[in-house]
């Protein structure tokens, strides 16, 4: 059977060859190709490695809260730090940093 100048085997053989460039073409360039599939593994990877670390974040922060809950040393040192916290009963001494660049007394720089 002739259609044409192509037989019928030679318009299914054009079609199969187009079938398989498209999907040549979706495999290697379209939407869900190799290259996205890649590019989706390291998002992944990246995303995977911010949770880790969110999730450090958040098991200290849990401890923290739960060590504010239970007792009153560590409101005390959180008082201490932030706020500068002093007893009555404790003697606050301030000593300043030491001044490396003039040695010598009355001297210059």
């Amino acid at each position: 059977m002739r259609i044409g100048r192509f037989s019928f085997l030679g318009l299914l053989l054009m079609l199969g060859f187009l079938l398989l460039l498209l999907l040549q073409w979706r495999l290697w360039i379209g939407p869900g190709s190799l290259s996205d599939l890649e590019r989706l593994k390291k998002n992944i990877a990246a995303q995977a490695a911010d949770n880790q670390k969110l999730e450090e974040r958040n098991r200290v922060l849990r401890a923290e809260v739960e060590d504010l809950k239970s007792g009153t040393s560590a409101i005390e040192e959180r008082a201490r730090l932030d706020l500068g916290l002093v007893r009555d009963d404790e003697t606050f001494y301030l000593i300043p940093p030491t001044n490396k660049t003039n040695t010598v007394p009355g001297g210059t720089p």
